[in-house]
């Protein structure tokens, strides 16, 4: 795709960023604008939100109707604009601190609600913003500025998460598989219920940088050699699978949303 088309889906004058040079999460932002442009969703009739963190600041850089809220609560937020629009497609882009850890409770509950929303997690594995603390998703024995000797919290894993609690489309890509990540952004906005895509990104400045990942370049090159896909980990042993990312399509149902069901309830009682 040429870049010049998702122009129009940008505020220019917000630009440039602040992430730092090489951050995943502007190839994040351009696999979700590049689906978006794909299934020729338009802008007015879709809102994006966010809560608070580096990945948050994505909602001041694209033109469409935005939020920028609470620090945990852009699901929460996001819910009330789906009820209130119901007709609007709305898509939530988060952090893996922000979702899961101050906002872990409002994702448990958009997931058993089966709300009709798509929430991309940006998973870098720490919290970058704030100065390199580890997060809920920071791999075990990994060193943060509050784990200068190690991580000893087990780490969350978003895809089990969103579908034990109820998530009805769950996918997960990192951003060196970049037309991956495409294509489950897609299917997810398209996907009626709630949708959940992990995006694996890195942060070099911090958890690169205290884990001897010291670049953007080094950092995409270990998310290449240490993937492997839904169907070959079948396959492999708990050993052969440690420390790797299992990408790929885990889950997928037709169900009732929240929206069918309360439809269902309101018919009962308005003639």
């Amino acid at each position: 795709m040429k870049v010049e088309r998702l122009i129009p889906y940008l505020r220019e004058g917000r630009w440039p960023t602040i992430w730092c040079p090489g951050c995943g999460n502007g190839i994040i932002l351009k696999a979700f604008l590049e689906a978006v442009d794909e299934l020729k969703i338009r802008r007015d009739r879709m809102a994006v939100v966010s809560g608070i963190g580096c990945s948050s600041r994505a909602t001041g850089y694209i033109d469409f109707n935005t939020l920028h809220t609470l620090h945990g609560r852009a699901i929460a937020f996001a819910t009330g604009v789906k009820l209130a629009k119901p007709d609007f497609k709305v898509a939530v882009l988060g952090g893996d601190g922000d979702i899961l850890a101050i906002g872990g409770n409002h994702f448990l509950h958009a997931c058993r609600r089966n709300i009709d929303l798509t929430i991309v997690v940006f998973n870098n594995m720490i919290y970058g913003m704030t100065g390199g603390q580890n997060s809920p998703t920071t791999p075990l024995e990994k060193v943060a500025s509050t784990a200068p000797f190690g991580n000893i919290e087990k780490p969350l894993d978003v895809v089990k998460i969103a579908t034990a609690a109820g998530a009805t489309y769950v996918a997960r890509a990192t951003v060196y598989h970049y037309p991956l990540l495409v294509r489950y952004i897609m299917k997810a906005l398209k996907h009626r219920g709630t949708s959940v895509v992990e995006a694996v990104t890195n942060c070099h400045t911090y958890y690169g940088r205290y884990n001897k990942i010291p670049n953007a370049a080094k950092m995409l090159e270990y998310f290449k050699n240490n993937s492997v896909m839904l169907d070959k980990s079948k396959n492999m042993s708990p050993e052969e699978l440690e420390n790797k990312i299992v990408i790929g399509e885990f889950h997928e149902e037709d169900k009732p949303t929240f929206h069918d069901l309360y439809k269902k309830i309101a018919a009962k009682f308005i003639s």
